[in-house]
């Protein structure tokens, strides 16, 4: 009944971004730039796996904000004149020999009927139009690294040293990186951010819970990774948001362990870190569970105070605290929790101070989440911790890790040796508290016991 009822909430898609958001955030972050500048905004390359096979392409996350154009090799154009500013995006024509090999393209006319955009013009013609253009700009902002093309042309247009040049003044004189201007406005979240934010979410949670119905002991790793994977892609998702982390036992122990290739043993608890990517918005969340559907007390105990760290860290997530203050809450509980289990000789105190908790608790407790897994924005402005906005996304995700592996962990008890316990959410930052966007997904150490194993 648990999965119909998750399941029925994805009937219901969020509205696509719409075209007059997407002029907002144009015009917010023009407003920001002088006149006289030029914006440049380019997709990602693509990257070879091997031989003639590339990666799946997928846009660099700023040109998505400011016009949701994915098309491979899309690069826009902003700047001023008497009208005022002017964007122009410049995508790959129509080409019917490329499409039956590749893919439909959009082409010309159907990017500039789908964008918020003055003008669309084929790529073919992006150096030539870009040379004439930039000798009216006074600067570039443009991102260095994404497309060697343009950035040529960006440097060939500051180092320009003609005749016209020099009697003129015409021409850039500097680059400007636009990366910062626009990681400030990618911070705070829209309305409509948020629900596909929360549909990502809910696709992310119910793949996690059809895991743990579906697993039992000596059951592969990658086995519970392609569960999870498999319905991202069934529900509606565009992709995995970042590569699943499915690790079990001593697995659990590594932060960023990938390969998942070994069998969940019985009496092992199996951490599972796996997000969908729906529409560019990404999800993020974690699990720990017994992969038998029954914690031994060691584990409990464990599993248990992570949770308390984890609960007591998202009640932190409020407007006007500093970003910093679920990670403080988090480590004093995990500290006062260890001293008492005897895992950590002396007070709680002494462990935040010596580094002793450092040995079990190695990682930060949340980063921002938006289109990006790990998603822009200056932690700490100035030098001081940022203080929580509503519209901000954050992940929340302690953890503890006894690596039986670690030879810095020699004098462990073999009791806690093999356990890794992580518990994430993606919480909202609202005016009247926490909004925990992945709140279906089951975390509660009864409710874990009950469902695992009954698909």
């Amino acid at each position: 009944m648990l999965y119909e009822n998750m399941l029925s909430r994805l009937a219901s898609a969020p509205s696509p971004i719409s075209n007059e958001e997407y002029r907002h955030r144009q015009q917010m972050l023009l407003a920001r730039l002088d006149t006289s500048a030029a914006l440049l905004l380019c997709a990602n390359p693509q990257r070879l796996r091997t031989n003639d096979v590339h990666h799946p392409a997928r846009t660099n996350s700023d040109l998505l904000y400011l016009c949701g154009c994915a098309d491979e090799g899309a690069v826009l154009l902003a700047m001023h004149s008497d009208e005022g500013w002017t964007v122009t995006l410049f995508v790959q024509a129509r080409d019917i020999e490329k499409e039956i090999w590749e893919g439909r393209r959009l082409g010309v006319e159907g990017a500039a009927a789908s964008f918020p955009i003055h003008e669309a013009l084929p790529r073919g013609e992006l150096e030539e139009v870009l040379a004439v253009r930039l000798q009216d700009a006074g600067s570039v902002y443009h991102r260095i690294g994404l497309d060697e093309s343009v950035d040529r042309i960006v440097e060939r247009s500051i180092n320009d040293k003609s005749r016209a040049r020099q009697q003129l003044g015409q021409g850039p004189d500097q680059q400007i990186d636009p990366s910062g201007l626009l990681a400030e406005l990618r911070l705070r979240k829209s309305e409509a951010e948020i629900e596909h934010m929360r549909h990502s979410a809910r696709i992310s949670s119910l793949a996690h819970l059809i895991s743990m119905q579906s697993a039992r002991p000596e059951m592969g790793e990658w086995q519970l990774q392609a569960l999870i994977e498999g319905f991202f892609r069934y529900a509606g998702a565009d992709q995995w948001a970042y590569p699943s982390i499915v690790g079990s036992g001593d697995n659990a122990t590594v932060l960023h362990y990938t390969s998942n290739q070994d069998a969940c043993r019985d009496g092992e608890v199996v951490l599972i870190d796996a997000g969908s990517e729906y529409k560019g918005y990404a999800a993020d969340i974690t699990r720990s569970w017994p992969v038998n559907g029954k914690f031994t007390v060691e584990q409990r105990q464990i599993y248990d105070l992570v949770l308390k760290a984890q609960l007591a860290a998202i009640a932190e997530v409020r407007a006007g605290r500093p970003y910093l203050a679920p990670h403080h809450t988090a480590r004093r509980i995990l500290a006062e929790g260890l001293v008492e289990l005897g895992i950590i000789d002396g007070s709680a105190e002494q462990s935040l101070d010596n580094g002793e908790l450092q040995k079990y608790y190695m990682h930060g407790t949340g980063h921002w989440l938006g289109l990006d897994v790990h998603d822009v924005g200056v932690y700490r402005p100035d030098g001081e911790p940022r203080l929580f906005e509503p519209g901000m996304v954050i992940t929340v995700e302690p953890g503890l890790y006894f690596g039986a592996w670690r030879p810095d962990l020699e004098g462990l008890d073999p009791r806690w040796a093999g356990i890794g316990i992580r518990i994430e959410d993606d919480v909202l930052v609202t005016e009247d508290g926490p909004d925990v966007l992945s709140s279906d997904c089951p975390k509660d150490p009864d409710e874990l016991e009950a469902l695992i194993g009954t698909a």
